[in-house]
C-alpha cells in the first residue's frame, strides 16, 4: 500500500468507517445468523468468556439472547424503541444484559437511562472525548523509624 492510500484510509471518520464496514458485512453476509455466531463462539471461547452480540432489530436480539448471548447490545436504537426492547428481552431472558449503543452522546445520555438496560456505551470516549487535565503524585514511603507519635 502507497504512503498515499495510507494517508486517505487514515482521513476517513471512523463513524464512515463503521458505515462503510456494516455495508461491507450486510451486502457480504446478508444471511447473518446470530445463534449461530453465538453457538461458534462458545465453541472457542473458554467458560469464563462473555459473548456480545450488536443486534440491529428486535429480531436479532431475541435471537441472540435466546441462543444464549452474555450481552445483547441494541445498536441504534431510538431511546423510546430501546427502552421497550429491553423490557421485552428482560421478561424473557432476565439474566441477559442489555446494551445500549448507537447515537448516544454526553449531552442524550439521560434518555437511555432505564431499569431495563445494564450498560450504555458512547462512541465519544473513543472518537474525540474531551481531555482531562491531572496529575499523580508518588511520595517515597517513609521508614518505621522515621514515623513520629
Amino acid at each position: 500500500m502507497s504512503p498515499a492510500s495510507r494517508a486517505t484510509a487514515h482521513s476517513i471518520p471512523p463513524h464512515t468507517l463503521t458505515r462503510m464496514a456494516r455495508e461491507w458485512l450486510e451486502e457480504d453476509t446478508p444471511n447473518f445468523d446470530p445463534a449461530g455466531a453465538v453457538q461458534t463462539a462458545r465453541s472457542v471461547c473458554g467458560f469464563s468468556s462473555k459473548i456480545e452480540v450488536e443486534c440491529c432489530s428486535a429480531e436479532e436480539a431475541r435471537e441472540a439472547a435466546g441462543a444464549g448471548a452474555d450481552i445483547v447490545m441494541l445498536d441504534n436504537f431510538l431511546p423510546q424503541e430501546l427502552h421497550v426492547e429491553a423490557q421485552a428481552l428482560k421478561v424473557e431472558f432476565p439474566t441477559t444484559l442489555i446494551e445500549g449503543s448507537g447515537g448516544v452522546t454526553p449531552d442524550n445520555l439521560a434518555l437511555y437511562f432505564s431499569p431495563h438496560v445494564d450498560i450504555i456505551s458512547l462512541g465519544c470516549i473513543t472518537q474525540g472525548c474531551p481531555v482531562v487535565d491531572f496529575s499523580l503524585k508518588v511520595q517515597k514511603p517513609v521508614s518505621p523509624l522515621e514515623i513520629h507519635l
